[in-house]
Formats: structure tokens, C-alpha cells, sequence
């Protein structure tokens, strides 16, 4: 496993161009409306937001969402659809986790999508989002179940090929959220960097804060 950091800014570009990223977005937000009813008083983070695929589908059902990014690049695609919509309750933030920074704010819902096996230490992230969830607020959180390493063409920066849901969810207990359930968000079907296709499975997760 290649566990030198990506460089997303040289991917910021082309991101949006790639429709399945396009309608895995699409599911993850319609998997989130299963699970959570949101509501126009809620203020919402959207952690590793790239260029805000997730973020704009569902900025129109809440208060306020804030894009988290530690791409500058990805961001300012973000900060342009952002001016281009003329979207008031919508804004982004760089936040670079790796260079020591801390998540800040109090939010009723963070989300993030296909971020979490980027990061390194699950568990500090975890209590990150628990410290800036309101009472009662809701994690969810969607990435790939367990694969064999061959979602990616190339595994640079990718610190966990996919998850195990019955670990993840004892990673949220730690944590301590409650009232954690899970459901397959999303099928990814995909050539692998050795010509096969085959299919990816995508869970979200979603726990309350006490």
C-alpha cells in the first residue's frame, strides 16, 4: 500500500468529468435522505468536499453547508460554483489535517464521501467530528467496503483498501455515537488497473451524537 500523501490539486481539472464521481454523488446524497430527514434549520460540514459534488445536492434542503478541503484547487472550482449559483448559504474552508490543523464550528450533520480511507488515524478524525457535532447531531459517513486494492489504478495515498462495516461501527462507539446504522449507498462498476471490470460496493454509516 503507497501511503505518500495524493496530489489532488493536478486532479482538481478534470474532476467533474468523470460521471460516475457525478452520480455516486447523486446515491450518496439520496442514501443520506434515507437515513437523516434534513431539515432548513440544520448547518451541515462536508469533509474532503473536492469540488463539491456532494456539497450542491444537498445545500438546497439545508441552513448552511461548508465545504472542508485540504485542496486549494478543488476548492476554487468549489468557491466558482459557488459564485456562479449565487448560493448565500453555501462557503468552503481549507483545512489540512496532516499540517496539524483542527476542524472548528459546531454542526447539526457532517457528511463526508469517499474521503475516510485517505485519512491515516480513523479514530482522531471521529473525535474531531464528535467535538463539532451539536447535541444530537448526525455522523454519516460513506466509503468503499472491503476490497483487495484495485478500486484506485494507482493506491497513492490510500491508507485502507475499503472497510469492514463491523469495524467502522466500533470505531463510532468509541467514539460515542449511538443509534449506528449502515446500508449499501452505492455499486461502482469499474475496469481494475489489469483490465478486469468488476463492482465496488459503497455503505454509508450514520451514528448520532449523544
Amino acid at each position: 500500500m503507497n501511503t505518500e500523501k495524493r496530489d489532488f490539486n493536478k486532479e482538481a481539472a478534470a474532476w467533474d468529468e468523470n460521471p460516475v464521481r457525478v452520480k455516486l454523488a447523486q446515491d450518496v446524497a439520496n442514501a443520506i435522505k434515507k437515513q437523516i430527514e434534513l431539515i432548513p434549520d440544520m448547518d451541515v460540514m462536508d469533509f474532503g468536499c473536492g469540488t463539491g459534488l456532494l456539497t450542491l445536492q444537498i445545500q438546497p434542503s439545508v441552513h448552511s453547508i461548508t465545504g472542508i478541503d485540504n485542496s486549494l484547487s478543488m476548492l476554487d472550482i468549489l468557491n466558482s460554483k459557488i459564485s456562479k449559483l449565487n448560493l448565500c448559504n453555501t462557503n468552503s474552508l481549507f483545512v489540512d489535517l496532516d499540517k496539524g490543523d483542527i476542524l472548528k464550528g459546531k454542526y447539526d450533520l457532517v457528511v463526508s464521501n469517499m474521503t475516510l480511507h485517505h485519512i491515516k488515524e480513523l479514530d482522531s478524525l471521529l473525535n474531531q467530528f464528535y467535538n463539532i457535532l451539536k447535541p444530537d447531531g448526525y455522523l454519516c459517513l460513506c466509503d468503499l467496503d472491503l476490497e483487495e486494492g484495485k478500486f484506485h489504478n494507482d493506491n497513492t495515498g490510500v491508507f485502507h483498501f475499503g472497510f469492514s462495516r463491523e469495524e467502522l461501527r466500533e470505531n463510532y462507539i468509541n467514539a460515542g455515537f449511538v443509534n449506528i446504522t449502515d446500508i449499501t449507498a452505492a455499486e461502482i462498476t469499474k475496469p481494475t488497473v489489469d483490465g478486469e471490470m468488476k463492482t465496488f460496493t459503497v455503505f454509508l454509516m450514520a451514528g448520532r451524537k449523544k
